[in-house]
């Protein structure tokens, strides 16, 4: 393949110019399989700790480790060549110092070849956020509602129904700015506070449960193609796959029962 023809990753400084401009496509990703397909059409690919619960079967992200996100990151670098891939820092891999977050971003970043990390907090990881980028590790924030504190926040409740509590997102939203972020995931936040948090900082906002508004949406694939039993009611559901598998499995398992499978056509061919 020619160098006119290669195909060229997405960076960092693309997707932060996209400011305002045309909408952000954001899907998560854990798999080669499912990342070479996503990949097409996205602009990111979040490789994110709800791999805990999608793709290991977890009760929440809490139990997430480093080594499952370089697993997991690994196989989505592997599957994709367009889109910018970015991965989760898991609980408890960056909330101790700037330095421990340094290191295990940069152990995520050399070990998955990845583009970017994540990271959840607003103004408490803001000096984190700057120690990282002034270092040479881009970092997507993520504020709202962040899973991995739901513990202390009372569950996955929507944030911003009491209009006092309006100016701390705010705050966030502009100390992750400061810090250096390169755009920021507002996550099940009322839409008129997401709308305003868009408007007031000049990184784009990638919305999950948030506003159109924003300047991207995200979205977990395994919720939007029907694949999870329980998804949140924001969620709209593009394709019904669970279905679609569960369908296909009952067949095999019929045929291997009716012992039709497999067939003469289904064996390798005895050579001459």
């Amino acid at each position: 393949m020619s160098a006119e023809t290669r195909i060229r990753r997405v960076t960092v400084p693309q997707i932060a110019a996209r400011k305002g401009g045309e909408p952000i496509v954001v899907l998560t990703s854990y798999t080669v399989q499912l990342a070479a397909l996503a990949d097409r059409h996205s602009d990111v690919l979040l490789v994110g700790d709800s791999l805990g619960m999608v793709a290991h079967g977890m009760e929440t992200t809490i139990p997430v480790t480093l080594e499952h996100m370089i697993l997991h990151g690994q196989a989505v670098v592997r599957g994709s060549k367009r889109a910018l891939v970015v991965v989760d820092l898991p609980f408890g891999s960056y909330e101790e110092s700037p330095q421990t977050a340094y290191r295990n971003a940069a152990r995520v970043m050399k070990e998955t070849g990845c583009g970017a990390v994540k990271l959840e907090g607003g103004a408490r990881m803001a000096d984190t956020i700057r120690f990282l980028t002034e270092r040479g590790i881009p970092v997507m924030a993520h504020i709202g509602l962040t899973p991995q504190s739901s513990h202390v926040m009372g569950g996955f409740r929507t944030q911003g129904r009491d209009r006092s509590t309006w100016g701390a997102h705010l705050e966030d939203a502009r100390a992750v700015t400061e810090a250096g972020a390169f755009s920021v995931v507002v996550e099940g936040v009322v839409e008129p506070l997401a709308a305003q948090i868009t408007e007031a900082i000049a990184i784009p906002t990638i919305g999950i449960g948030a506003s159109a508004r924003c300047d991207g949406q995200v979205l977990v694939l395994e919720d939007m193609l029907g694949l999870s039993p329980r998804v949140p009611r924001f969620v709209k559901r593009y394709a019904e796959l669970g279905e679609i598998v569960d369908g296909a499995v009952s067949e095999y398992a019929r045929d291997v029962r009716a012992r039709s499978f497999p067939s003469e056509k289904h064996t390798y061919p005895i050579e001459d």
